[in-house]
């Protein structure tokens, strides 16, 4: 890969986790088609849940995901008991009692709910669900804030896996992003959740953030090894002001252009790769030994919209503001904001505000476009005739990559499709072109790629 190269096909992109992607998602599938698809799902399905807190105490300024800024613990308290009555909903909706594989706790700071209060909305899980000793459970953390208490209070709860934000160790950086979190108050956290047993440990970072340069983003790293991680999430910062307001508070004269970002990358990539860290997908690195990497390794990684996973459940139940649902007929997401998803609650109704129906070829992209951005090679002749269509029936889209094909970012051999794995940045470009929806627009809609 060159820097023309990268330059030429960092275009703005979906970022694929789900495929249609949410921003396709249509009012018209609402509470009564998320009650039917719910009481539709089979009795032995298993279910993967994911809990959706949008509380922080402080604002950071790169960041992209929904959530509200608090100063009391009252707004918090008082969206517990929200959560506990939509997960009554739910259940109540459903046929049988879901086993259940995983749970994922997103934010928002899911640590920010009080130990009791986090054991109460687990002990509701455990009363609908059958959540059982094998269950995983996956909890991101801000370690601002964090208390051995709530360590304790997670590993009571079935905790198995934990998920830091750091983004960057670099004083500057941290102020630029106004996150400022030093490397001891990260590595407390680490020594209290080990200490509680809770040794699978993710580590976020973050690349093209203001003021990281090669030298700040390579002493990241090397400080994020020290901490021995299970996994390392490695993402592009996503610039979208025109989505995220707050995201203007960062000095954009201070953001790396796509050069500098690409070599920022790469710094980081090998320096992982070096220290045995196996690359997956698009953005994570795990130790060869970690369940994702086994998955991936097996061809068997899976990505929802919580990133890569070795979760393979077929249904997944958001619960919570915001959050996004997968059932076997389409997806459904929650009232974005909390007033509506208040409203809906109290009045006894699922907080369903949109969604998509799946059909058939939506179905077949999804599995072209899930292939790629997991395993970076796609048999598409044979996925077509898996979904019932000729073998030839996508060749029109393997022919607009003739492109990407000369300049040597993808294979092609006969109708099996590899990128190649320098350009991995670049996958999501690749997808694009199995994208029905997607309209190349030089408008601000997607970040770009790389």
């Amino acid at each position: 890969m060159t820097p023309e190269l990268v330059e030429k096909y960092d275009a703005r992109v979906p970022r694929y986790t789900s495929y249609p992607t949410a921003n396709h998602f249509v009012p018209e599938v609402g509470p009564d088609t998320y009650r039917k698809w719910l009481a539709a799902v089979a009795p032995t399905e298993t279910l993967s849940l994911y809990l959706h807190v949008p509380f922080c105490t402080k604002l950071c300024w790169y960041c992209g995901c929904h959530t509200t800024i608090v100063s009391e613990y009252d707004s918090v308290g008082r969206y517990r008991y929200l959560l506990l009555r939509e997960i009554d909903l739910v259940a109540d909706a459903m046929s049988a009692r879901h086993a259940v594989s995983h749970i994922h706790w997103g934010g928002g700071t899911p640590t920010i709910l009080k130990p009791s209060d986090f054991a109460d909305i687990c002990g509701r899980l455990r009363d609908r669900f059958e959540v059982s000793s094998s269950t995983q459970m996956s909890v991101e953390i801000d370690p601002r804030g964090f208390t051995r208490e709530m360590a304790a209070a997670l590993a009571r709860a079935g905790a198995t896996r934990a998920s830091l934000g750091v983004q960057d160790f670099d004083p500057e950086v941290q102020t630029a992003i106004n996150r400022v979190q030093p490397y001891e108050v990260t590595a407390q956290t680490v020594d209290w959740l080990r200490a509680e047993g809770i040794e699978d440990i993710n580590i976020d970072l973050i690349y093209g953030l203001p003021r990281q340069t090669i030298r700040s983003i390579a002493s990241t790293v090397e400080r994020t090894l020290s901490l021995a991680p299970t996994q390392v999430a490695l993402f592009g910062y996503a610039h979208v002001p025109w989505m995220k307001r707050h995201q203007r508070l960062l000095d954009e004269h201070a953001l790396p252009d796509t050069r500098a970002r690409w070599t920022l990358y790469w710094t980081a990539t090998e320096q992982l790769a070096g220290h045995g860290m196996i690359p997956v997908g698009l953005d994570h690195f795990a130790s060869p030994d970690s369940p994702l990497a086994r998955s991936a390794a097996l061809g068997r990684l899976h990505r929802n919209f919580q990133g890569y996973t070795a979760d393979d459940a077929a249904v997944l139940l958001g619960f919570g503001v915001s959050a996004i649902g997968t059932l076997p007929r389409g997806y459904v997401q929650n009232a974005p904001k909390i007033s509506h998803y208040r409203e809906a609650i109290a009045g006894g109704n699922l907080p369903t505000v949109r969604g998509c129906v799946i059909g058939p070829d939506d179905r077949l992209r999804r599995d072209v476009i899930s292939a790629l951005m997991c395993n970076l090679e796609v048999d598409i002749g044979m996925l077509c005739q898996a979904h019932g269509r000729a073998s030839d029936y996508l060749d029109r889209e393997i022919a607009a990559l003739a492109p990407l094909l000369s300049d040597g970012i993808v294979a092609v051999m006969g109708r099996r499709l590899t990128l190649k794995e320098d350009a991995r940045p670049l996958v999501r470009s690749v997808c694009a072109a199995f994208d029905a929806y997607y309209r190349p627009t030089t408008e601000p809609r997607h970040a770009k790629a790389v």
